[in-house]
């Protein structure tokens, strides 16, 4: 078994192929997570003779909520925790390394946005900042630092506030990121409609009951609509994920090159297709010290290229506020 810190030393190494990387770290959560080595056993897999990634047991989600999903014991620098309701089971991720997530959603931001410091970067995350232990807020708050921009920083309700400091950065010209949870987002957008030509506007998801669902292409709709421009970014992001894939118009959400997406089949949860419709497998390098593949509820369609789109949520699974919107 190779040792971990070669592994973590691998996984944005693009010189490497990822089914390569991909099996040193299977190899290494199935001989250190006693979780996943249980639920392999049970999958009566053949570790030593898995081949692809589709042929990789992939764990239920749920597990992050009836069990501690760690490789290896260790003492965690943070634990993310899902939003619920009070008769709903959270997830938690154990996160050992802190440093590893900064790199991985760091990186992958600057891969599909460019230099961090070429943006003024405003969090409209009320629902996310009025609880601890959310990854979004860690992650959110690491690009607002590290912008340097004197007018980055996170916003709870002051909208009016929000709208004076987009339409100064407009007049600058200056590259903005607007990111925001889904319910915020369309409250501001519907008290003010405002042109804005240098800001990009980013949704993550997450209605929390505040509103009547609607589907992703609602949203994005009435967005575009208020703000004058011609598509909505998505961030697709979850507690049990230290990756993020992104989606700069129409839904359709590309991964970095240390995260892969799989459909598998609803009836069958083995039969897993790389391009296909299904309902999502996520491997995510990155989560080397819990679990990297996981079985999500999120149903989906994978294209040819890698990338996806998010159709709702499967029958059963829990409501969560970081949920992608459903579909009708």
């Amino acid at each position: 078994m190779m040792q971990r810190s070669a592994i973590v030393n691998n996984i944005f190494d693009e010189s490497i192929s990822f089914e390569q990387k991909a099996r040193q770290v299977l190899q290494y959560q199935f001989e250190t997570n006693n979780v996943y080595q249980e639920w392999c056993r049970l999958m009566h897999a053949d570790i030593s003779n898995i081949q692809s990634s589709a042929a990789i047991p992939f764990l239920p989600i749920s597990f992050f909520k009836t069990h501690q999903v760690t490789s290896t014991a260790f003492e965690p620098q943070y634990i993310f925790e899902s939003s619920g309701t009070t008769t709903t089971i959270n997830s938690r991720h154990y996160v050992k390394d802190a440093d590893l997530y900064r790199k991985s959603f760091m990186h992958c931001f600057e891969m599909f946005y460019g230099d961090i410091k070429e943006w003024c970067i405003i969090g409209l995350l009320p629902a996310y900042l009025e609880r601890k232990n959310s990854s979004l807020v860690v992650m959110v708050d690491a690009l607002i630092k590290e912008s340097n921009h004197a007018q980055s920083g996170f916003y709870l309700y002051e909208f009016e506030q929000v709208k004076s400091l987009l339409t100064s950065l407009e007049q600058r010209q200056q590259k903005t990121l607007l990111i925001g949870v889904t319910f915020a987002l369309l409250d501001f957008a519907e008290q003010f409609a405002l042109p804005l030509q240098h800001t990009v506007i980013m949704e993550t998801g997450g209605m929390k009951g505040r509103r009547k669902e609607l589907t992703r292409q609602e949203v994005h709709v009435k967005l575009m609509k208020s703000f004058g421009v011609n598509a909505v970014h998505s961030e697709y992001g979850m507690t049990e994920l230290l990756s993020q894939a992104y989606s700069k118009s129409n839904g359709r959400f590309y991964c970095p090159p240390w995260m892969k997406v799989l459909a598998r089949d609803e009836e069958d949860p083995l039969i897993v297709k790389e391009p296909g419709r299904g309902v999502l497998n996520i491997i995510d390098l990155a989560n080397i010290d819990s679990c990297s593949f996981i079985a999500t509820d999120d149903a989906g369609i994978v294209y040819e290229d890698g990338s996806f789109e998010v159709l709702g949520r499967i029958d059963n699974s829990d409501i969560r506020g970081c949920s992608l919107l459903v579909v009708p």
